[in-house]
């Protein structure tokens, strides 16, 4: 895919995490469904730069580069990060179970671990965008850049 989609599609799942992420300003069983529907965004965003994560595995230690396996540290924690949130954040949802017809125990087990990870993420996607920062400003400078992230 082109970088310059793979910016779009980079923009949207940031645009959506920001707004998922904020239970305060859509309520509680917006944010519970719409967590459900980020899990369609992550899986769009890992689709779009799945080359770059490949050859990032594969010269991982063939060619090693402290910013490509950095990278690829940063992106497991962000994707660990991620599963962590979403799980918890279903165990305590007090929407989506309901609908479903399901209960989950450990509400006190739960709960405290989606807050923790939830701003792990925050403060993993916050470092992800800043590492990166030079491939988004070139892009928006010139409209074109490497399909390879720096």
């Amino acid at each position: 895919m082109d970088a310059k989609k793979n910016l779009v599609i980079d923009i949207l799942a940031l645009g959506a995490y920001a707004v998922v992420a904020n239970p305060v300003f859509t309520g509680i069983a917006v944010h519970e469904w719409a967590g459900l529907g980020l899990v369609v965004v992550f899986l769009v965003h890992a689709a779009a730069h799945v080359d770059w994560a490949v050859d990032a595995v594969r010269t991982a230690y063939r060619d090693p580069s402290w910013v490509r396996r950095g990278n690829l540290v940063l992106d497991a924690l962000i994707v660990v990060g991620f599963m962590v949130a979403t799980v918890s954040g279903l165990m305590v949802s007090g929407t989506v179970l309901q609908v479903l017809g399901l209960y989950a125990p450990g509400y006190f087990f739960w709960d405290p671990l989606h807050a923790i990870a939830a701003k792990l993420l925050l403060a993993l996607l916050v470092v992800h965008v800043a590492v990166h920062a030079r491939w988004i400003v070139r892009m928006a400078r010139k409209g074109k850049g490497d399909d390879e992230l720096d």
